[in-house]
């Protein structure tokens, strides 16, 4: 029997060593891979980020979690159009501090600083999920600016019962966001061996619809959840998404001129359905695409979603800025 312990106790050992060594390499990387970010010195303060392809500029404003590097994972294909995108940082995530005031009119007037420090007069701007308030203050703040709206799965207001948050948090993201959001080695364990409940609990989509996607998609939502790393650079810009979003209220969407299109599914996980119609009902001819099913990645639809922006942005017409 002491034989029997000590192979096995030998075996958890070995695992363990390995595990912990293949998680440093692995959390290396992705460490590595957020280095190769610009910094722009602007008004606001320093805010970094990182630009692709050449043409009529896109500014991306990345959803919780995300950074610099998501703005290009989730619009890059744009610049294979055609297209310059700028994606940055937001307040508190990767080299971007967090300012006295993070509210979502800071984080718009911040955007507006970028755009100067490039010497970008207007852009389109795709604002996604916690970067939706921010997206929407700066179409209302500087409308100037925006030469058109795209807002998927937004974080934004809808009417609800009283006391009822108008965003949503999937179940088991708040134990979550405590404990595997907090530590690179946590994630990349979650990531690695719990990986239909980081799915479900942290982006937000059924397990069901990933399982009957396609081996583009899937591996789209594996390249989300692992560029998720490393998150403790992160932190900071969570934590103030987490109040942002918490209290969000009802902007001036009427005040808003720029063409709008605005996307979700009915089975987001943050419950953004209800938020996106509400925005595409009182933006002045803004357009709601919405899915039955998808989550908040929007899983099984993203040719299709690719279309209908690029069709979009083709009609606005956009100015040429190199």
């Amino acid at each position: 029997m002491k034989r029997v312990l000590a192979t096995g106790a030998g075996a958890i050992a070995v695992l363990l060593a390995a595990t912990f060594i293949l998680s440093r390499r692995g959390i290396a990387l992705e460490k590595a891979r957020v280095s190769g970010s610009a910094i722009a010195e602007t008004r606001c303060g320093p805010i970094e980020y990182g630009s692709a392809g050449r043409g009529p500029v896109v500014l991306v404003v990345h959803g919780a979690g995300g950074g610099w590097d998501q703005g290009l994972d989730l619009a890059g294909w744009l610049a294979r159009k055609g297209y310059r995108i700028v994606a940055m940082s937001r307040f508190g995530y990767l080299r971007t501090p967090v300012p006295p005031d993070a509210s979502a009119e800071a984080q718009a007037d911040a955007h507006a600083c970028l755009l100067d420090s490039l010497g970008v007069a207007r852009a389109a701007i795709i604002g996604v999920s916690a970067g939706a308030p921010s997206a929407l203050q700066l179409a209302i703040r500087h409308p100037d600016r925006c030469a058109a709206l795209v807002l998927m799965v937004p974080a934004a207001y809808a009417p609800r019962p009283e006391g009822a948050p108008s965003v949503q948090s999937p179940s088991g993201a708040p134990a979550l966001f405590d404990t595997a959001l907090r530590s690179d080695f946590l994630f990349w364990i979650l990531t690695r061996y719990l990986r239909p409940l980081a799915i479900r609990s942290i982006l937000g989509t059924p397990t069901e619809v990933v399982a009957r996607a396609s081996a583009s998609e899937k591996a789209r939502v594996d390249l989300t959840l692992r560029h998720i790393l490393p998150v403790t650079p992160r932190r900071r810009g969570l934590l103030n998404d987490a109040t942002v979003v918490s209290s969000i209220r009802r902007y001036d969407l009427e005040a808003i001129s720029a063409p709008t299109l605005v996307v979700s599914a009915a089975d987001c996980g943050y419950g953004t359905w209800e938020p996106a119609r509400y925005t595409a009902e009182h933006v002045r001819g803004a357009r709601f695409l919405g899915y039955p099913s998808g989550g908040h990645l929007l899983v099984g639809h993203e040719q299709e979603i690719e279309a209908e922006i690029f069709a979009f942005l083709q009609r606005a017409e956009l100015p040429m800025t190199q």
